[in-house]
């Protein structure tokens, strides 16, 4: 048996680095106040961007191996499932019932992510059956900082939104598991939507600790508004996709 710095390629301690951010993202979840809450979210988008490069890595370099890829899985698990899921709730918990129904679509989100990543592990089908838990992480990203920007400019988050979190987040562990999204291996629309928002993530995120005025709290949240229902309508995009090539095959 090989120890385990034998096993590890580059692209694997990139990946590692994704995994320190989402175990630091999970700290400020317990920490719970607005700033670290905000300073979670924002760790986790900076992770999306080291998933991007470990793959880059790996492809550049050709050192796609079998440890890397149970340890990228592991890793999205925690960083892009379990973790925005706790920080989730911690930020739209109201100290009411409905604090119950919040538990219940962050345990879906969290489920949604691992179930995912598990079957991807084991699947032959080139391409995306399901949303890839990245970018459900980025979805739930967008929603978060919309409101959190909205609270810059008006005092606090909007009601409804705490309401509406327990759909959302049962919604997107559903988009993870369901076998009625499809998206090809090379999708643009998947790709482009992913590096556009992904950075902008982070740098929106620095203009918050920033403590912006009205007019750019309100830009950058229905910035964050427009990205989360846009991310909406891909998704739905992927049922007409998985539609079209299944009635494709039976022709």
């Amino acid at each position: 048996m090989s120890s385990i710095p034998k096993l590890l390629k580059l692209k694997d301690y990139v990946t590692l680095i994704g995994t320190s951010l989402g175990i630091i993202a999970l700290v400020c979840a317990c920490i719970g106040s607005r700033e670290f809450l905000s300073l979670g979210f924002f760790l986790i988008s900076i992770a999306l961007g080291v998933d991007l490069i470990d793959g880059y890595i790996a492809r550049k370099t050709n050192t796609v191996n079998e440890i890397g890829r149970e340890l990228d899985s592991l890793s999205d698990s925690l960083t892009f499932g379990i973790t925005p899921a706790i920080l989730t709730f911690q930020a739209f918990k109201t100290g009411g019932i409905i604090d119950i129904f919040i538990i219940i679509g962050a345990i879906c989100f969290a489920l949604g992510a691992i179930l995912r990543l598990a079957r991807f592990n084991i699947s032959e089908v080139s391409g995306y059956t399901g949303v890839p838990t990245p970018v459900s992480a980025l979805l739930i990203i967008a929603y978060f900082y919309a409101n959190y920007f909205y609270a810059f400019a008006m005092g606090d988050f909007l009601e409804i939104a705490s309401y509406l979190i327990p759909l959302v987040m049962i919604l997107i562990g559903w988009f993870n598991i369901t076998t009625y999204i499809g998206f090809g291996e090379k999708d643009k629309s998947i790709y482009l939507s992913f590096i556009i928002l992904a950075p902008l993530c982070p740098i929106l995120g620095i203009i918050g600790i920033l403590n912006p005025n009205f007019l750019i709290s309100i830009i950058v949240s229905i910035f964050f508004l427009c990205s989360f229902l846009l991310g909406i309508a891909i998704f739905i995009r992927g049922f007409f996709l998985h539609f079209k090539k299944k009635r494709r095959n039976l022709r």
